[in-house]
């Protein structure tokens, strides 16, 4: 068992429970009991259903978590957005609205990707600012805050938002594996987040790739660095999860997110209810009872029956998520898309270029948008049978700085060829030279937009929203 000290004065002793064979260093451990996110109605059925669950089979499964006691839910933010209005014909701030009404007890958390929101690129400071006031005005409660790169230069504004609002701003570190991602970045990205006024830290291990001990570690220097809560969250991709949170919490973090075990392992989480079991006689018990779990679980387990078409092929244990990093929401999708082009049986041979391009790009965290980018380019790559012969604009925007600082230098040639388009290299913080457009978007949707959140949905997906907000008002 890996144990290490916890932030100051709390025991470091591993634990001592009262069944047979458990660890007897000490006889009386103090308690920390440690607080869940479920992340079932966001990151969940993004990492296993290409994120297809409707608002009609949130509503009533929401209202019953409100009951359980999780330290918050995460319900929007990541996916969530787009897919309301692409796939679902529904307007993702009503799904909030409506989930806030079934669940006012329990805080509501989004993954907002700073400077980007939830689209796929920056954005200006005064749509950023709109974004994240009407997010909370409409009930969001927690903005889980994070840029790609782990450059915060592109999220202090979202984190000057959320303060403003009254919400809570946290901190999410991207982890990854590379050459120049370590311990020493991760407690330096999180004294810039706590400096922004952050008052938690999670350390994100998107792909499901993180190994225990390193989960351990890398936990610990963050408390030891920061004197706020420390969240931790991995996916069961690599077949780690369940060991890896379990170091996790032995290192000190305080709030671990799961899925109810319907919507856990394989790309996702590890399971919630096994979570609460294997903590509950330790010093960590939850105070979560596992009878008020069965009822919740009966429900997701209908909605991923319901929804069995988009459910991923990714249900067991993928090792080669090591080398090729993709995180379950991207690999769902992705899997989504090449049926769509027919090329389901090449998914082997993108995954492999994947790991290609991501050294090509320098290394950035493969999240959105850079799974996204990492992956069009990885599979334009495989389709056309030459490396880089069409390189998409995202791939040419990133290359040239427009996203933020590259964790590790990137391809010299591949950085002169999108340079060769007219493109210029950024090196200041990308969104300074985006000159304020929320009046322009206003205008250009005049006819069919109704509200400052309509105006929102069409800043951050002009097409999709204008289609969208066109049949819901039934202009023809």
């Amino acid at each position: 068992m890996f144990s290490f000290g916890l932030k100051k004065n709390q025991d470091t002793s591993p634990v001592s429970g009262d069944y047979p064979g458990a660890p007897a260093a000490t006889a009386q451990a103090p308690k920390r009991p440690v607080k869940i996110c479920s992340v079932d109605l966001r990151d969940g059925q993004q990492s296993l259903l290409a994120t297809r669950m409707t608002t009609a089979q949130i509503l009533p499964v929401i209202a019953k978590m409100d009951n359980v006691g999780f330290e918050s839910i995460e319900m929007w933010g990541g996916a969530t957005f787009d897919s309301c209005m692409r796939f679902l014909n529904e307007d993702p701030f009503e799904r909030l609205r409506l989930c806030k009404q079934a669940a006012p007890k329990t805080p509501f958390r989004m993954l907002l990707r700073g400077q980007n929101l939830l689209g796929y690129k920056q954005y200006a400071d005064d749509v950023v600012e709109r974004f994240v006031k009407a997010s909370a005005r409409n009930g969001m409660n927690i903005f889980l805050i994070f840029d790609g790169l782990n450059d915060t230069r592109n999220c202090r504004k979202a984190f000057e938002a959320a303060i403003a609002a009254g919400a809570r701003a946290d901190g999410n570190i991207m982890y990854t594996s590379s050459p120049v991602h370590n311990d020493k970045l991760y407690t330096k990205v999180a004294k810039e987040y706590v400096a922004m006024g952050a008052t938690a830290i999670r350390l994100e291990d998107m792909a499901g790739m993180i190994d225990p001990v390193s989960t351990a570690r890398t936990i610990h220097a963050l408390k030891e660095a920061v004197d706020v809560p420390i969240g931790y969250q991995t996916h069961c991709t690599g077949g780690m999860g369940d060991i890896a949170v379990w170091e996790a919490i032995q290192a000190g973090a305080d709030i671990v997110d799961a899925d109810f075990s319907a919507f856990s392992l394989g790309t996702a989480h590890p399971p919630l209810e096994s979570l609460v079991v294997a903590l509950e006689k330790t010093p960590w018990a939850t105070g979560i009872k596992l009878d008020q779990l069965a009822e919740i679980n009966e429900m997701l387990a209908q909605v991923r029956c319901d929804l069995k078409q988009y459910e991923s092929a990714f249900t067991g244990v993928d090792i080669g998520v090591l080398r090729h990093q993709i995180p379950g929401g991207m690999l769902s999708n992705m899997e989504s898309q090449l049926k769509q082009m027919q090329m389901s049986d090449r998914i082997g041979e993108v995954l492999h270029e994947v790991a290609r391009v991501h050294k090509d790009f320098g290394y950035p965290p493969l999240c959105t948008p850079f799974s996204q980018i990492v992956g069009v380019q990885a599979t334009m790559n495989v389709m056309c049978g030459v490396s880089y012969k069409m390189m998409p604009n995202e791939s040419k925007d990133y290359l040239c700085g427009r996203y933020g600082a590259f964790p590790a230098p990137v391809d010299p040639e591949l950085q002169k060829k999108a340079m060769s388009s007219g493109r210029s290299l950024v090196t200041c913080r990308p969104a300074d030279l985006i000159p304020p457009e929320f009046d322009k978007r206003a205008a250009e949707c005049a006819s069919f937009a109704r509200s400052e959140e309509e105006i929102l949905e069409y800043c951050l997906y002009p097409e999709v929203a204008k289609t969208f907000l066109m049949e819901k008002h039934g202009i023809a």
